[in-house]
Formats: C-alpha cells, sequence, structure tokens
C-alpha cells in the first residue's frame, strides 16, 4: 500500500511539474509599438544580422535606446536576470 501511495504522489509531483514548465513557456504578444521598437533597435544593433541581440550587441545598446526599449515593454538581448 505504501508502494502505491508513494508511486502515485510522483507521478502527480511528475505531471504538476510538466504542466507548470508548459504553462511558463508562453510568452504574451508585444503590443504593435513594442514590436516596432524591438525591431527597429534589432536592426540597429544586430552586427552578425542573425535577427536576434547576442550579449556583445546587447552591451553596445545606447542609454537612450534602453530607455526607449524600457518604456515600450521590450527585453533586448543577453540572457535573462534570475530572480
Amino acid at each position: 500500500m505504501k508502494k502505491f501511495v508513494i508511486i502515485a504522489l510522483g507521478l502527480l509531483t511528475a505531471s504538476a511539474l510538466t504542466v507548470s514548465a508548459a504553462e511558463k513557456k508562453e510568452k504574451k504578444p508585444l503590443s504593435p509599438e513594442a514590436e516596432k521598437v524591438r525591431k527597429e533597435l534589432t536592426e540597429k544593433y544586430d552586427t552578425n544580422k542573425d535577427g536576434k541581440l547576442d550579449e556583445g550587441e546587447a552591451a553596445k545598446i545606447s542609454d537612450d535606446d534602453k530607455k526607449k526599449a524600457k518604456d515600450a515593454g521590450v527585453r533586448l538581448g543577453g540572457k535573462k536576470k534570475n530572480k
């Protein structure tokens, strides 16, 4: 009986973690204004033309453009900071 309970709890925990992980992957779509800002800044700073900003490219973003991105709700390049 104990084995059954332990196996059942293990399966429930595994399925809960799987569902939780799947939910976190969903991204909110950007507003048209935010998408415009993201595209503009990516085109401006994407030196290797891969369509995204790596850490080196993101480090070169000017303070004015960083403020512009932040005001629009856009995160550009680099790795996401862990909270």
